[in-house]
């Protein structure tokens, strides 16, 4: 089961790691469906047959080793082949029998195998060391060898070479061409015109030739130019209609290129030039090519939202790839921010902010990655180089084709493999690593060979000198402010398209605070209307709690506000100052905005506000001109205050907040850190004291509000028991804990000894009976559209700020994320929703109908723009309790069955999940957008790159995050619209009240057993 993970406390023993505990003779069918969820989303695994894998389940092995443990020497026999599930693995090689003078040549992380020398008791290549904590698969050599022998041809295009299959043919011993280079120029486009496509493709340029000639044949005509006549051609006219059939021709061949088209493109002339290009299918290659039948037709008309489908999936990967194989030189600024969008989520990239300065804003970061020469494309298999086969060693060292110098590459799809003489290959490298990178820095020798794994790779490669250059340009466009021979601010020159008159700006790359709230108030621009907004300040205002909290920005605008200058004359002093209030006032006005949630709970930060109004007000009598931003200030500060304090407000008391109860039917209200909340803690014998403390309550408070309540002289431990029994033990420091429960589980208090004899309420188990009788009634659509409105309440409840709390850790603000824990948690619920259903229903006719009912609810979710429970549904139907029902799934009609497989495939997670990034893109709002996603992005963010650099704040990661951020403020741009479908069967209060108190099994065990109930395992 995929969820989203709403605490930041990992379990201490997952289901999933006590069934791999077991001997592989004690594991249950139950054990091994646990097992497989787990697995299935290890990348190392992806490619594996199902019937492979589930022999992986029955004979693997957990290990979970400490940092700095070494799991095997340099010239050890193996004995086990392992797998990567968390963590990551140092390689280190020693060119004597000294282990000491190792040296690290690589990292192994998440989803690499590594120790296939077991097939033929070779000697271990390398010393592999644990660098973090690190949870491995492991498989005993007896085990691989006979998992080998049985699914040889499953597992040979997934294992490293020497065992892998390789390619043979008169090429196969032959290294590239060193004489002649451009024989196998990755950039030819010719080389890609000329490819055969595939199966698939060609038949979706059937059916388009198809779908053309029977709804507009004169498209498809015979075409002169030149005084020579071509037939069966299709032109374009249009730089739109060019490039469409240009991005077709290039990447899925498509078409057949006619003269007309070489003479357009064969100089690499892919970009639109306003000249006629003829195209043609490859059906209309022969001379009188049948037109097609009725049948055909027929089929074509089937096969049409399938074929739109495949292309618009590959379509965006065609248009990269067509922008990367032209000449830097003509690419454009669009270009540019194209391939910046495709960059910024690469891991090899996300470090690239810190150390190169590139990310300012997208033109600006792609022409320093991209700009003249200094990227290219490289598409590397058998058919582009007719040279470098899988399992043929491919070089990077000096005098070879593909290395004649010093060169980076990152790997944008497919793997390859690291090779050192004489050891053989030590790790392979995926999509998104890169390497060349230290030899590139350094000047060194190549320190390893690189191997393709497969064919059709993609890689993306800058050149040594272009990267020097990078470096050179990035450091003469960095200005750096200095106090006291230390760096305080440092600013990046750029060209300032938008403005004419000023053709630069400086963008803050780092700072003090001081420092940084200084530029941004001396760069703000003073209009009279004060409508635009700047990024940078906006950035400052989301971000300043994570390095200048209220309770130092609040005296420093102050100061701003009063500063004075220094010199110059009376006029000139009047004119400064005036400018600088002005600009202290419209930055409080946009703090105000952004931070209400502070304003309603810190006194502090209201008494500030009413302090700044006052003195606006005092000064406004001697400089009429502040006057006008006085009414917005008042304003606010009716709105947080109706009795002029906070503090005066009683507190609101959250009854079952976070349970089922009456209070769900009420329209949701922001939960704030103050609130207050009546919870249930319990006891080892199962009874509970009720207890009052604030949402954002740490653990140290919650045990001593229960401590007061029980009278206890015991040292109590709180600890988090789910419906599974799995225990685990909170920190004292950790912060409101109770939203970031699991869906059935509950707190437990008791001294820590009696924590092993801790056992799961009878409610945390869950139903014992599905509620299909109620909901089938619903309409899917009516049912849709509650769990919308639903879903829109909690959404709308989450403050910006949340975000930012849950990727830094709420422990450091000491404030609450409940809100946007809960909004996770109806993720959670949802999918689990779907999968009990399933297994509580013990008809075969009714659970075809149940998976009818749920991918119908999904289909109108994506309807209404509800993309988080749309992937919650799918998610619950993809849970293996569910998918390996194939008696149930047999009987599903083949039309649900497609839209089941047109939602699996925008669930695709490939290049960070590009599917539906660019469903998402193509969205206005309101729009509910996938949250686990995002906060992974951020997470993305905030693990590869430093907070501080040189004690200076980084704020370049604070953009990036702030620009996350804002994707949620863009889709709640536009208020939800509620209005209801009409009600067929149930009520819209029927089914309003149902979609909000669903009850589910959160068991996986539980679940598995249920589904092997229904439909017993076949032998």
């Amino acid at each position: 089961m995929v969820a989203a993970h709403t605490s930041s406390h990992p379990s201490a023993s997952a289901e999933w790691i006590i069934c791999l505990d077991k001997r592989p003779e004690e594991r249950s069918g139950e054990d091994g469906d646990i097992i497989l969820a787990r697995l299935k989303s290890v990348k190392a695994f992806e490619k594996f047959h199902p019937a492979l894998l589930q022999q992986i389940c029955l004979c693997g092995f957990y290990e979970c080793l400490e940092k700095g443990i070494t799991l095997y020497r340099q010239g050890d026999i193996g004995t086990n082949w392992y797998t990567v599930l968390s963590g990551s693995l140092d390689v280190r090689v020693s060119e004597t029998a000294n282990h000491q003078d190792a040296v690290t040549i690589c990292t192994l992380g998440i989803g690499t195998a590594f120790g296939e020398s077991i097939l033929d008791n070779t000697p271990r290549h390398a010393t592999i060391v644990t660098r973090e904590f690190s949870e491995l698969l492991r498989i005993e050599q007896k085990d691989f060898r006979t998992l080998w022998e049985n699914y040889r041809q499953c597992m040979a295009g997934l294992l490293v070479p020497p065992y892998g299959v390789m390619e043979s043919g008169p090429n196969a011993d032959r290294m590239p061409d060193k004489d002649n280079p451009n024989n196998s120029s990755p950039g030819s486009s010719s080389k890609h015109l000329n490819k055969v496509p595939s199966e698939k493709i060609l038949q979706a340029g059937k059916v388009l030739r198809n779908t053309i000639l029977f709804r507009a044949p004169h498209m498809i005509r015979d075409r002169k130019y030149h005084l020579k006549t071509y037939r069966e051609c299709r032109m374009s006219h249009t730089r739109a209609q060019a490039f469409t059939l240009q991005m077709l021709v290039f990447i899925t061949s498509l078409f057949c290129v006619s003269p007309v088209l070489c003479f357009a493109a064969v100089d690499q002339e892919l970009s639109f030039q306003d000249k006629y290009l003829f195209y043609r299918f490859l059906d209309d290659e022969t001379e009188d090519a049948p037109l097609p039948t009725e049948e055909e037709k027929k089929e074509s008309d089937e096969e049409l939202q399938d074929t739109l489908l495949l292309l618009s999936q590959i379509g965006p990967d065609a248009h990269l790839r067509m922008i990367l194989s032209k000449q830097p030189g003509q690419r454009t600024v669009d270009d540019l921010e194209i391939i910046y969008e495709e960059l910024l989520h690469i891991k090899a990239l996300s470090h690239l902010s810190t150390t190169l300065a590139l990310v300012n804003d997208a033109p600006r970061a792609a022409s320093i990655v991209l700009r003249e020469d200094n990227c290219h494309l490289l598409r590397v298999d058998k058919e582009d180089f007719n040279r470098i086969l899988r399992g043929v060693v491919c070089t990077l060292h000096e005098g070879d084709d593909f290395g004649k110098r010093l060169q980076w590459y990152i790997i944008l799809k497919g793997s390859v493999n690291v090779v050192i003489y004489g050891k053989g290959v030590v790790c392979t490298l995926h999509e998104g690593d890169d390497f060349g990178k230290l030899a590139l820095v350094n000047d060194a020798p190549r320190a390893a060979s690189i191997v393709l794994r497969e064919d059709n790779c993609h890689l993306l490669r800058v050149d040594k000198e272009d990267f020097n250059r990078i470096l050179r340009d990035v450091e003469a466009n960095t200005v750096r402010l200095k106090e006291h021979e230390e760096d305080v601010l440092v600013l990046e020159k750029t060209n300032n398209r938008s403005s004419s008159s000023s053709p630069l700006k400086y963008t803050v790359m780092s700072g003090t605070p001081e420092k940084i709230l200084e530029h941004l108030l001396e760069t703000m621009k003073l209009d009279s209307q004060f409508t635009e907004s700047d990024p940078a300040l906006d950035d400052f205002l989301l971000m300043h709690c994570v390095f200048v909290p209220n309770s130092q920005l609040c005296p420093l605008l102050m100061a701003h506000y009063h500063a004075q200058p220094s010199q110059g004359s009376e006029q000139e002093r009047m004119d400064y100052a005036l400018n600088n209030k002005r600009r202290v006032i419209r930055l409080v006005l946009q703090w105000a905005a952004i931070n209400t949630d502070h304003l309603q709970e810190e006194d502090s930060s209201f008494n500030f506000l009413q302090e700044f109004n006052e003195t606006v007000c005092e000064d406004s009598r001697l400089i009429p001109a502040l006057k006008d931003q006085l009414p917005e200030l008042e304003k606010i500060i009716k709105q947080n205050c109706e009795d002029g304090r906070p503090s005066q407000k009683k507190h609101k008391v959250l009854l079952r907040q976070f349970s089922t109860g009456n209070d769900r039917l009420q329209k949701k209200q922001p939960i704030r850190s103050t609130d207050e909340i009546l919870f249930k803690v319990y006891c080892s014998d199962h009874t509970y004291s009720t207890i009052r403390v604030p949402v954002a309550a740490s653990v140290r408070e919650v045990i001593a509000a229960v401590t007061d309540k029980l009278g206890s002289g015991d040292d109590l431990l709180l600890i988090h028991l789910n419906s599974a029994g799995d225990k685990e033990l909170l920190k004292p420091s950790d912060v409101s804990i109770f939203s970031s429960l699991s869906i059935n589980g509950r707190l437990f208090v008791c001294p820590r000894e009696q924590i092993d004899s801790l056992t799961p309420l009878p409610e945390q188990e869950g139903p014992s009976a599905g509620s299909m009788s109620t909901f089938e009634l619903m309409s899917s659509k009516d049912l849709a559209h509650q769990m919308t409105l639903y879903d829109w309440e909690l959404f709308d409840c989450v403050h910006e700020h949340e975000l930012i709390y849950h990727t830094f850790g709420r422990q450091h603000f000491k404030k609450t994320t409940a809100n946007l824990d809960l909004f996770l948690r109806r993720f959670n619920e949802v999918q689990l929703w779907v999968v009990t259903e399933v297994c509580l229903c013990p008809t075969l006719s009714k659970r075809v109908q149940l998976l009818k009912k749920f991918i119908k609810i999904a289909a109108h979710c994506k309807e209404f723009k509800n993309l988080n429970s749309f992937f919650a549904i799918i998610m619950g139907l993809g849970n293996p309790a569910v998918c390996r029902l194939s008696q149930t799934w047999e009987k599903l009609p083949s039309k649900f069955k497609k839209f089941y497989g047109e939602f699996e495939n925008l669930m695709d997670p490939s290049r960070n999940h590009r599917a539906y990034r660019l469903t998402v893109a193509k969205l206005e709002p309101p729009i509910i957008p996938f949250m686990p996603l995002l906060i992974k992005d951020m997470t993305f963010t905030h693990e590869g790159n430093k907070t501080f650099t040189d004690r200076l704040v980084n704020f370049e990661k604070m953009r990036m995050i702030a620009n996350t951020v804002r994707i949620m403020r863009y889709c709640r741009s536009q208020p939800f619209n509620q209005e209801a479908p009409q009600a067929t069967g149930k009520s819209h209060q029927d089914v309003r009240s149902y979609v909000r108190h669903i009850s589910v099994i959160d068991n996986q065990r539980t679940l598995s057993q249920l589904s092997h109930r229904l439909e017993p395992r076949r032998t």
